[in-house]
Order: C-alpha cells, then sequence, then structure tokens
C-alpha cells in the first residue's frame, strides 16, 4: 500500500479507503461483527490506514464497529464519518446540512466510535435549503474545536463546492479537502465538472461504488458469482444496478482484460481509477472480497488497457465541453496558435 496527501492538506492516506457501509446486519445485509473485524484486520496488514463511515450506515452499527476496531491503534487510523442524514425518526432538524444537525450529528458520531475527533468530516449529501455561509462557518468552528481536524464534501454539484471552498478562502475558514463521488467505469459522468474542478481546487478524491454494486466484479458477466449477493437482491440497493447493454459490455471489456493478464475483474476496474488519480472506496461482505479487492495495488495497466477501458466506457461530455474541442472555437480563442500552445494542464481539465 502506498500512501498520498489527501487534496490541499499534508494529511498521509492510504491509496485505497476501506469503506464500512457493509459493517453490521442492521438492514438485512452486511457483514456480522465477527466478519467486520476480520475484513478491517485484513485492510490494516495490506497497510491500509483510511476508514470510511457515516453516523446512518447500519443504523450506527458501523461506527460503533469502527470504534471498537480502531481504539487501540487511533492515532495511526485517518477516521472519517459523514453527516446530514437521519435516522429515520421525523424530526424534521434530524437530518440537513444546517449548523444544528452538524453539531447533533457529530456529538452522537463521537460518543460512537469512542473518540475525542475525529480526522476528516464529510457533508454526506447537499440538501439545497442551508446557506452555504451557514455550513462553512459550522464546519470552521468545528475544527477549531478540536472536534474535526479536515472536511470534505460528498454529492454534491460542483458549483456548490467551488462556491463553499472559495467563500472559506475568502473568509479564513476551513476548506474542503475531500471529494467523494460515485466514479467508476460504469459511472463517469462525474467527469463532465466534478472532477475538472477537482483537480482546478485541489480537492482529494474518493470514489464510492468503484465496482458499481458488483458490476464490474464478473460474477454477472463471466459466472463468477460466490453464491448471490444479497445487497443486490436488497430492494434498496437493487435500482442502483442498471443491467443495459451499454454496462454490460463494459463488464465484459473489464473480464476480457482480466483474462488477459490472469487477474480478477474487480482488481481491473480498481486499477483504472487508481490510474486515474482517485481513492478507490472498497468496501465488502466478506473478507475473501476484500483480500481480492487490495490486490489491485500490485496491478498496473498497460496504457493500451487503459485506453481500451476508456473507450468502450467513454461518455459524452455534452455542452460546453465538447463546444471547446470544435476546430473553429479553437481557433477563435488561441489565435491560430492552440498546436503550440497545447499542455497537459488543458488536456487534463478538457478531456
Amino acid at each position: 500500500m502506498k500512501y498520498k496527501l489527501l487534496g490541499k492538506s499534508g494529511l498521509r492516506v492510504s491509496e485505497l479507503c476501506l469503506g464500512t457501509m457493509t459493517f453490521g446486519e442492521d438492514w438485512g445485509w452486511g457483514a456480522s461483527k465477527e466478519e467486520s473485524k476480520k475484513i478491517y484486520d485484513v485492510f490494516r496488514e495490506a497497510g491500509g490506514n483510511f476508514i470510511d463511515t457515516a453516523n446512518v450506515y447500519t443504523n450506527g452499527t458501523s461506527e460503533k464497529f469502527v470504534g471498537e476496531f480502531i481504539a487501540n491503534e487511533r492515532d495511526a487510523i485517518v477516521l472519517a464519518t459523514k453527516y446530514t442524514n437521519g435516522l429515520g425518526d421525523g424530526n424534521p432538524n434530524g437530518a440537513g446540512n444546517q449548523r444544528k444537525n452538524m453539531v447533533q450529528s457529530v456529538e452522537g458520531s463521537l460518543k460512537r466510535l469512542n473518540t475525542d475527533y475525529v480526522d476528516v468530516l464529510w457533508l454526506h449529501i447537499w440538501d439545497f435549503m442551508t446557506p452555504a455561509e451557514e455550513v462553512m462557518r459550522a464546519f470552521d468552528d468545528l475544527v477549531r474545536a478540536g472536534k474535526v481536524l479536515y472536511i470534505g464534501i460528498s454529492d454534491a454539484p460542483a458549483w456548490v463546492v467551488s462556491r463553499c471552498n472559495t467563500l472559506a478562502e475568502l473568509r479564513g475558514w476551513t476548506q474542503f479537502i475531500g471529494l467523494q463521488i460515485e466514479y467508476s467505469l460504469i459511472q463517469r459522468t462525474s467527469e463532465r465538472d466534478l472532477l475538472p474542478m477537482a483537480h482546478t481546487l485541489d480537492i482529494g478524491v474518493t470514489a464510492w461504488s468503484p465496482l458499481a454494486n458488483g458490476w464490474l466484479t464478473g460474477k454477472y458477466t463471466n459466472g463468477k458469482n460466490d453464491g448471490g449477493d444479497k445487497r443486490l437482491e436488497n430492494e434498496m440497493m437493487e435500482g442502483f444496478v442498471d443491467k443495459s447493454d451499454r454496462n454490460t459490455a463494459i463488464a465484459q471489456e473489464v473480464d476480457k482484460v482480466a483474462a488477459q493478464i490472469d487477474k480478477s475483474s474487480s482488481q481491473v476496474a480498481l486499477s483504472w481509477l487508481l490510474s486515474k488519480g482517485v481513492i478507490p472506496m472498497v468496501g465488502a461482505r466478506k473478507v475473501s472480497h476484500v483480500e481480492d479487492n487490495l490486490r489491485c495495488v500490485d496491478l498496473k495497466l498497460s496504457p493500451e488497457q487503459i485506453k481500451q477501458l476508456d473507450e468502450i466506457s467513454q461518455i459524452e461530455l455534452g455542452f460546453p465541453h465538447d463546444f471547446y474541442k470544435a476546430d473553429l472555437i479553437r481557433n477563435f480563442v488561441y489565435n491560430g496558435t492552440f498546436d503550440k500552445i497545447y499542455n497537459h494542464r488543458y488536456s487534463q481539465l478538457t478531456n
């Protein structure tokens, strides 16, 4: 396992993050406490130090398990949790991005995690109600109080993230150093605005559902199912798996590359993400799953293989991105000198 800085910070995190939404069986699927501990131990033995949970995962059980597992090595762990979502008690201020929910969520998380602070607090989902000023000032107050060290944001539009960070920069408040998004070979729409924004503002990117809810593991396309996935059968998750012809073709291409190099489809899909400079969030119900996933760090896809996967999964970027690529527009903007001044930064932000 290698380590990298998380965005514009000095925080050193492992190149893979352990997602713990599967820790606990409260939602009818997931891993028992014993299996969760084994998964955690395997991740730690591989050198992983970045652990992600949330206040609502398995009704709080995930945080409780994580708190117990890290108790004897708290200082070595980069612990991330989230606030926003409610636990379903009908309290209008028991969910959302506002200061009240942020503070009460953090207090509850600290108790369940049995710790005095969290390393990274993520805003889980943007609520389109709370003013950005309130959110960023409340985050800054928690950082100044020592209950949170760094902040990040998940599942929000690029314009929201950039506005929040610009506001914080101008007022001397704590800025987001991390962005958490759905990103995989099957879900690449974040390449339109979220990823270019993150590159520009130097925000570290973590990718949830890097295997597209199991679609990129090969178990639905090459017959290597390990006995069925209760999570897929669960009503809440079923809607997240799109069995379209496009997605099937992408999964089959991943299987093809995996067969060529004698690796698992999961390792190929995760290695592709690593090549994009993001941190995949690996989660599992079984130790065997996480053991397989972790081996992706030893796999470096060739430029040809990356291109092969890029092409099968490419998306239309749409306006204004496609507009920028037109020769007429480039001639206008660069006065006929585009080929002479074209550079890597332009490629990174527009291709």
